[in-house]
């Protein structure tokens, strides 16, 4: 099998170098945030003779929130076993965006350290496939109705869920982890002990990215080097 391998467009390219000497490889994405964009002629002097495709896929406004969703972008046109992700290529910030990225897409990844790569322990399933339909309706519409209720009840009525079994997702029990112990929602208790429910970054990016069917790299998203 060949490898797609995700890499953030930074000063360290020879770690991409030194993967595609380890790992047969297909495609490399570049992942770029509009920095070093010079840097994509040198790779290709490199792949052009090994006939590796390069592609550069623009990561837009919020870096983690962009890197997100350019990883859904291109698991909706590629194999997810066939994925492989350099987290030493960026800078600080697009290395732990990429790194946050492929452990919630439960994605391979490696570093180089001292001119060795040095796979990573990623979990082996997606963040998400741990969290059944209920719970993901819940962080979809906490995404498109944020400021939406002042109270579980007031959650109940517009989910068309019965209180209990909101409560349930939400906190939990005695055996099954809710939203809150997940990380992936808040809870505030407001005016007269009201419970107001909050997604946080996590279960933002979630619901905004990860739960949607990804779509393939369109042209428009996608500058070929």
């Amino acid at each position: 099998m060949k490898w797609n391998i995700i890499a953030p467009l930074g000063e360290n390219l020879a770690s991409t170098f030194l993967a595609i000497r380890e790992f047969p490889t297909e495609r490399i994405y570049l992942l770029s945030t509009g920095k070093n964009r010079d840097k994509t002629e040198q790779l290709k002097k490199v792949t052009d003779n090994l006939k590796i495709s390069v592609q550069v896929v623009d990561v837009k406004g919020n870096p983690l929130e962009g890197m997100f969703r350019a990883f859904a972008q291109i698991k909706g046109g590629v194999k997810e076993e066939s994925i492989l992700v350099n987290v030493s290529s960026g800078d600080n910030t697009d290395n732990c965006a990429a790194l946050a990225a492929a452990y919630v897409n439960g994605l391979k990844a490696f570093s180089v350290v001292e001119d060795r790569v040095m796979l990573l322990p990623i979990l082996k399933f997606s963040y998400y496939r741990l969290l059944p339909e209920r719970k993901l309706n819940i962080l979809k519409f906490l995404k498109t109705e944020p400021d939406c209720c002042s109270s579980l009840e007031d959650l109940s009525r517009r989910l068309k869920m019965s209180l209990p079994l909101v409560s349930y997702h939400i906190n939990g029990s005695a055996k099954a982890e809710g939203l809150v112990s997940q990380g992936l929602v808040e809870v505030h208790i407001g005016a007269h002990g009201r419970t107001q429910v909050m997604l946080t970054e996590m279960g933002r990016l979630i619901a905004e990215g990860l739960i949607e069917t990804p779509q393939a790299v369109s042209p428009a998203q996608v500058q070929l080097a």
